[in-house]
């Protein structure tokens, strides 16, 4: 039997990626709809961040809560 944190990773990065994703799908389908680009663009990048920093959960929710801190001051503005 193989090795389960072989295979699947880092179980902590594996919950940090599904989350971070969903949350990013969200907004994308959000800004789609409403045909506003901040939203559209962060969700892209929450989505592209979670396969981006997958090996760290740390460095992912960093980033990620970075980006839904960005989508809300440039929600606004743009």
């Amino acid at each position: 039997m193989p090795d389960m944190d072989k295979l699947l990773g880092n179980p902590a990065a594996l919950i940090a990626s599904f989350l971070w994703g969903t949350i990013g799908f969200g907004f994308a389908v959000y800004g789609k709809k409403q045909a506003s680009f901040v939203p559209l663009i962060g969700g892209i990048a929450l989505m592209a961040g979670s396969y981006f920093f997958a090996s760290s959960a740390w460095i992912m929710s960093l980033f990620s809560i970075a980006v839904i801190a960005g989508i809300y001051f440039f929600k606004g503005r743009f």
